[in-house]
């Protein structure tokens, strides 16, 4: 067993990492900017001629620096010879696409990256803009405000922009604009260079290298940064390290371990009571095949799990949580909302809790109840068909030994196998529920996480459910042996 259970844990190995590539690549191709959505969305109104761009920019390259965004994607890329192997260095995510987009389109660096000096110019002497007292005069105070905002805008969107069309459309607003606010002036010329280098970028063809492959290595890059952590902005997937919430800026780990606690206390008192009432009841059953007790649990369990969750769940509130019905226990949470006493003891606070959790209990047995009566029932069926219980029959035990004992025994190998659900199925808990409960576990909050896209917790989620599937894995092939004498692992 310990040789077997020794070289089942080294072929986990290469399936953690597979899962680990996966959960990487959701990471980095998921829609929206990491670090726009780590910044704050307020920005001060009273620099009315963006001043603070700078600042805000130097803010922006150090939240990707501690994202890990200035680094490579992977240990190793292909490309073509023409391209360099600095693009990762820009860290906003539109303008390193836009700047791939050119490079696929013209090939040649050099112009492109003389074409985005010139936009990088424009924009900084942007900054520069000031109104005299002529100008003061003629626009008004919100009009100039709107006016460099609008140049603002045009600028940084020809950094992201990189079909033709759209940077030409945008160079035509940027020289309306110039044209029609005197102090604009001296931006005309910064804004007739950038136009003659597009030119020349549209009109020089590509380099012959645009058609040599290079391979580029990278040693240090985002995954192996996100995988073992760098030691002072990360520790590591493998240390438990799953990143940084972009919505509320906290460790993904810390967060799940906050919330995994009622799933895993629902989950499993769900299923040690779908366990208790359905083996029974599943043997009895292929014990009494076509009984009346047969047949009537069957009709019983098959109604229960046809009823919807949300609908058994909101009449459970209804009917036994109601003042004016039958008010036995609280409608949702599962605490007093003034919270434990300061010196409670766990017992004290078990039985604080007990009344919250009857309901929802009840809620996510009654579903389960079905499958696993049937499950056991078939699975008796068809081995109290077996020759060894034959034999064991012939041999004068009794039949509650040879039920219990031989059938029964050999029966649980399915059970089992659903059984090692258990795991992944606690981390993703119910959504449904924990919302009509308001119990604050991981259901609730992957749903929030997916509503905010809030993606470094998603991809923590779906990471930590592969290990658990795995583990439930794991302990499903131990039991196997456990249960059933006949199963052995020494020649696997």
């Amino acid at each position: 067993m310990t040789q077997f259970l020794l070289k089942r844990l080294l072929l986990f190995i290469p399936t953690l990492i597979i899962i680990s590539l996966i959960a990487f690549i959701i990471s980095v191709n998921a829609p929206g900017d990491r670090v726009e959505q780590m910044m704050s969305s307020t920005e001060s109104g009273g620099n009315l001629f963006q001043a603070g761009e700078t600042l805000q920019l130097q803010q922006r390259k150090l939240m990707a620096h501690q994202l890990g965004l200035d680094l490579p994607m992977f240990y190793l890329s292909i490309t073509p010879a023409s391209f360099p192997d600095t693009l990762y260095k820009f860290y906003d995510q539109e303008e390193r696409d836009a700047m791939k987009s050119l490079l696929y389109q013209f090939g040649n660096w050099d112009l492109i990256q003389s074409y985005h000096s010139s936009i990088k110019t424009l924009l900084s002497h942007l900054d520069h803009v000031k109104p005299d007292s002529h100008d003061q005069e003629i626009f008004s105070k919100n009009e100039i405000h709107h006016a460099v905002s609008q140049a603002l805008f045009n600028i940084a969107a020809l950094q992201k922009s990189s079909q033709p069309n759209s940077i030409s459309a945008k160079a035509a607003e940027l020289q309306k604009q110039f044209s029609a606010y005197p102090f604009f002036g001296f931006l005309q010329n910064d804004l007739g260079i950038m136009l003659q280098k597009l030119e020349l970028l549209r009109t020089t063809a590509p380099p012959l290298s645009f058609f040599i492959p290079a391979i580029h290595l990278y040693p240090d890059n985002q995954y192996h940064r996100w995988l073992f952590g760098d030691g002072v902005n990360s520790d590591g997937l493998i240390r438990g390290d799953l990143g940084t919430s972009l919505v509320s800026r906290m460790p993904v780990n810390e967060i799940i371990w906050k919330h995994i606690g009622w799933s895993l206390l629902f989950t499993f008192i769900s299923v040690i009571l779908a366990y208790l009432i359905s083996l029974p009841a599943g043997v009895y059953a292929a014990v009494k095949h076509g009984s009346a007790f047969d047949h009537s649990t069957s009709v019983i369990f098959l109604l229960l799990h046809s009823l919807p969750s949300f609908w058994v769940a909101t009449l459970l509130i209804i009917s036994f949580a109601n003042p004016d019905l039958l008010f036995w226990f609280p409608a949702s949470g599962v605490k007093p909302m003034s919270g434990y006493p300061q010196d409670a003891s766990v017992f004290e606070k078990i039985k604080l809790s007990l009344p919250y959790l009857i309901l929802p209990s009840i809620a996510y047995t009654y579903s389960s109840l079905a499958f696993l009566s049937r499950l056991t029932r078939s699975s008796m069926l068809e081995v109290m068909q077996q020759d060894f219980v034959r034999t064991a029959r012939a041999k004068g035990l009794s039949e509650r030994t040879v039920i219990l004992k031989h059938a029964f025994r050999n029966a649980l190998l399915p059970i089992i196998t659903v059984f090692a659900n258990i795991f992944p199925l606690a981390l993703g808990g119910s959504i449904i529920l924990e919302s009509i409960f308001s119990i604050p576990g991981m259901g609730l909050e992957t749903y929030h996480a997916i509503q905010n896209q809030d993606y470094p917790m998603i991809i923590g989620v779906f990471t930590l459910t592969g290990v658990l599937t795995l583990t439930g894995y794991l302990i499903a092939d131990v039991l196997y042996a456990i249960a059933d004498p006949r199963i052995s692992f020494s020649n696997q």
